[in-house]
């Protein structure tokens, strides 16, 4: 039988943490409820969670940096941002700085619970699939280890974030095909975050800074003009 899954709620306001609660536990989560951002951050290097439900707007430690050291750490945690900001410049920044989802106050609480709901069934597939698929992946002399999560380049280690590593792995399951911006992000996020495509370029920018020699004439992973990105099938060629 699979275990509880555990949630941490980050919500300052009492009454939508407690709706948030409620409804969660309906569902058969276990629910750990911080009132503010530094007892959300104590709470969030305390224990090892299956989902973050982040507000942005909290006394302490706010949403942003919250969701920015919880990336920087090795486990992965699923985070959807709720927030009274709902301007898309804060939707923006809370998606580059790796929030899985998105909802504006105020929101449905049974769309929020179906949220979190289908970010863990992603995230269970996506363990499934690291232990089906672990097998070490070189193309070139690029190599990628799921299991320990680890990329060399040229031999060299390469540290990537959670995210990045999670896209580079999908590119290079799939070598030589063309990806538009909405298949990563349905495909990597879990979502098809309508009119947040350009998240997607932070990212690839972001890996080719890190895994390409050159990243202003990328070799490795190619933009294929008017319909995506691809992973070069080998060194240097398209």
């Amino acid at each position: 039988m699979d275990s509880v899954k555990r949630v941490l709620i980050v919500e300052d306001d009492a009454h939508i943490a407690e709706l948030m609660r409620m409804h969660l536990q309906d569902e058969g989560y276990a629910i750990t409820h911080a009132v503010d951002g530094d007892a959300g951050m104590r709470e969030l290097e305390r224990g090892s969670w299956d989902a973050l439900i982040l507000d942005l707007m909290l006394p302490g430690v706010d949403g942003l940096e919250i969701c920015r050291r919880a990336r920087a750490m090795t486990r992965y945690t699923p985070i959807i941002i709720t927030s009274a900001r709902s301007s898309e410049v804060h939707r923006i920044l809370g998606l580059e700085l790796g929030a899985d989802d998105y909802l504006a106050k105020p929101f449905s609480v049974l769309e929020l619970v179906a949220r979190v709901r289908a970010l863990l069934r992603r995230s269970d597939a996506l363990a499934r699939n690291a232990r089906m698929e672990a097998g070490r992946l070189d193309i070139g002399n690029l190599g990628i280890d799921p299991v320990a999560r680890e990329v060399q380049v040229d031999g060299k280690p390469v540290e990537l974030t959670p995210r990045e590593f999670d896209l580079l792995h999908f590119f290079a399951r799939h070598p030589g095909r063309v990806f538009s911006r909405l298949d990563l992000l349905n495909h990597v996020w879990g979502y098809q975050h309508d009119g947040y495509e350009h998240t997607v370029n932070t990212h690839i920018n972001r890996l080719r800074m890190k895994i390409e020699a050159d990243p202003a004439q990328p070799s490795r992973i190619l933009t294929v003009w008017g319909r995506g990105y691809k992973l070069a099938a080998q060194e240097g060629g398209a």
